[in-house]
């Protein structure tokens, strides 16, 4: 029988307001094993931990139980506190009774019976916890950034700066992502591009960057210090140590009709093309859906016109294995496809775009050169309707049901734009709410509204209805004066929801990441640790973790370089000692274990068992303590009761149960 000491948090009022502590420390001081219980109002405060640790060493406490909040914030500062006052950390348990118990109950009797029956649960499985000892891993000094937008390049850029290597993944032909596409940037107006390339010549200049530009990661496996990493570099039919950027392949080449990506399918681009004059590498890409050469084995155009010799059409895609000690994903965003939003006549006319297609069209580079114009007949629209929150903060399942972040301030920045360099266009703004949160956004918003005189209208747009001559009209209510409006308009903008991109669902897969139900990947803890990813080593930048701006994706970018660098630093991680074990006496070689493990910790080899005198040779599961996470599935799933969890093992978890019920 272990010697425990039960300590019991107020957490100021958290608690203390509807569990009766006092009543909890009387109870439980009266369970087997304990043979010292106290509250105190701070637990987690250094006072606190004064107060168990002195308690340890009078009492002489083998085994320890904290009542108070989740272990998800605290449960480490205990075992820290245990481990320096002379006992295994791993002899301590925490008891839920915040977040589990007064958080959600109201009535303080049956709170309080509540948290006695967890601070009971947990006495009873300290009672059988034995002292684990955590294994040690190598960390190799390298890190991966998946995505090379200007998420990835700052965190690449911020831990190539600390001395370490890294390689960045771009799915696309050049690194720049999203911010590459716009125009101007809010509150600043000031040129994206300006902004962005030199960060990326910085990238591909730094002697500790590699890019993998047109590359997809196929597979992880490993953990954290230690990941193998399978990298497809995708044929560019382009050799390109010999390439010049001359562009004359991309100016004779004969198949020009497909819709430029970058330019958001407003224009086209040729079968070989680079996706923008400030592209890195810039080095352009045969597209063999599009190239006539690759398809019919005609043509061959480029090559000829190549005086460099650097067309290779026999190119095949390429897979590069290499290890990394930590992995970054930036994968950035898109927005919501429009089609469950036909009522704005998207897809019936050439003037309702999104507000990325406007940014094109004012991009000096765009495929209008930078003239605001309808793409239906080249002139200058006189009127211009943006609709806020298309897609965004929606009650149906059209949408996302939340909030889209940057759309309030790029429509103002667009409506400014258009009203600074075309003084007679009236622009109208319909919104629902306008959200204005990050430093002088508020400030730059009422100077669309003061200064540029752009007309805000607080309600909702019905429908948009081409009309005959060409013009478009917008049925919308204005909730402030409480009538209907008909409005006739050249152009409508729709600021569509952004959402994470489509291939993190497949990402997250390999990385055993977590993603919420808008497949933006979860972090650890919203709060305590926002750039880290709730496995091991895998670290969040940018839009791919939750919408932002591009000011809060660089700081993000910085914080995930930082733990990054942190985890570089190291030669050795401690490893969980929470792992799966396997009876061979019991194993019967089913596989079903290693066919439920997520992280490929289980494997299989034959070994000579002494059974009760009998030997022989049996084919038994065989665990990887450095991959195992210690999520118990094996357990749950092993017919034959031969996988157990070290720390939660089946006569714990039994004992909570049956304390829990008594």
């Amino acid at each position: 029988m272990q010697r425990i000491g039960v300590f019991v948090c107020h957490c100021g009022s958290n608690i203390a307001a509807t569990v009766d502590v006092k009543k909890v420390v009387e109870v439980i001081g009266m369970e087997p094993g304990v043979v010292y219980a106290e509250d105190y109002q701070y637990m987690c405060s250094e006072a606190g931990q004064e107060k168990i640790a002195a308690a340890i060493k009078e009492k002489n406490l083998t085994g320890v139980v904290v009542c108070s909040c989740s272990p998800r914030m605290h449960e480490t500062t205990f075992r820290k506190c245990a481990e320096k006052a002379g006992i295994n950390p791993y002899m301590v348990e925490i008891a839920n009774i915040r977040e589990q118990c007064s958080w959600i109950h109201k009535d303080m009797e049956e709170a309080t019976k509540k948290a006695v029956i967890l601070a009971r649960a947990a006495v009873a499985k300290v009672n059988l916890n034995t002292p684990l000892q955590p294994g040690e891993s190598r960390v190799t000094k390298r890190a991966l950034v998946i995505g090379g937008g200007i998420a990835g390049i700052q965190t690449a850029l911020d831990i190539a700066d600390a001395g370490y290597e890294v390689d960045i993944v771009e799915k696309t032909p050049s690194i720049g992502g999203r911010m590459s596409q716009l125009d101007k940037t809010f509150p600043t107006l000031d040129c994206s591009a300006c902004i962005l390339t030199p960060k990326m010549v910085d990238a591909a200049a730094h002697d500790k960057i590699k890019i993998y530009s047109y590359s997809e990661v196929e597979n992880v496996s490993g953990f954290v210090g230690d990941f193998t990493v399978d990298i497809r570099k995708k044929a560019r039919y382009v050799d390109m140590d010999k390439c010049t950027g001359c562009g004359a392949c991309q100016e004779k080449c004969p198949s020009k009709k497909t819709p430029s990506e970058f330019n958001r399918g407003l224009n086209t681009r040729s079968a070989i093309y680079t996706p923008f004059a400030q592209a890195i590498p810039n080095v352009p890409v045969i597209d063999p859906n599009a190239c006539i050469k690759l398809k019919t084995g005609k043509c061959g155009v480029c090559s000829k016109v190549c005086q460099a010799g650097a067309i290779d059409y026999e190119q095949k895609d390429e897979i590069i294995t290499e290890k990394y000690g930590a992995i970054v994903v930036a994968t950035g965003f898109d927005i919501i496809k429009l089609d469950n939003y036909d009522e704005y006549a998207y897809s019936q006319s050439k003037d309702v775009v999104t507000s990325l297609e406007l940014e094109r069209i004012m991009n000096a580079a765009g495929p209008t050169k930078g003239h605001l114009e309808r793409l239906s007949d080249g002139k200058a629209p006189k009127n211009i309707v943006f609709i806020q929150c298309v897609g965004s903060r929606c009650s149906d399942n059209r949408g996302k049901s939340y909030c889209s972040k940057i759309c309030c301030m790029y429509t103002a920045k667009h409506a400014m734009l258009i009203r600074d360099k075309y003084p007679d266009t009236n622009v109208t703004v319909f919104y629902i709410d306008v959200r204005t949160p990050g430093k002088n956004f508020d400030e730059f918003y009422r100077r669309a509204v003061e200064e540029y005189h752009v007309n805000y209208i607080k309600g909702q747009v019905g429908k948009v209805a081409p009309q005959p001559d060409g013009t478009l009209m917008v049925h919308g209510v204005d909730l402030i004066d409480g009538k209907q409006i008909k409005m006739e308009a050249d152009m409508v903008v729709l600021a569509a929801a952004i959402e994470p991109d489509p291939t993190v669902r497949k990402l997250a897969t390999m990385l055993t990441a977590s993603i919420d139900t808008n497949n933006f990947l979860t972090e650890a803890h919203a709060k305590l640790r926002p750039v880290e990813s709730p496995t091991a080593g895998v670290f969040l930048s940018g839009v791919s973790q939750g919408p932002k701006d591009i000011p809060e994706t660089v700081s993000q970018a910085g914080a995930a370089a930082v733990k990054v660098v942190g985890l570089l630093a190291k030669d050795k991680l401690l490893t969980n000692p929470c792992t799966a074990q396997s009876d061979e006496l019991l194993c019967n070689g089913c596989s079903t274990c290693a066919n439920v493990c997520p992280y490929g910790a289980i494997s299989y080899e034959d070994k000579l068992i002494n059974d009760h005198g009998i030997r022989e040779t049996r084919r038994v599961a065989q665990v990887n303590t450095a991959l195992c996470h210690g999520c118990g599935a094996c357990t749950v799933a092993c017919p034959s009761g031969a996988m157990d969890l070290q720390g939660f093992s089946n006569r714990q978890i039994i004992a909570e149960v049956d304390a829990i019920c008594r």
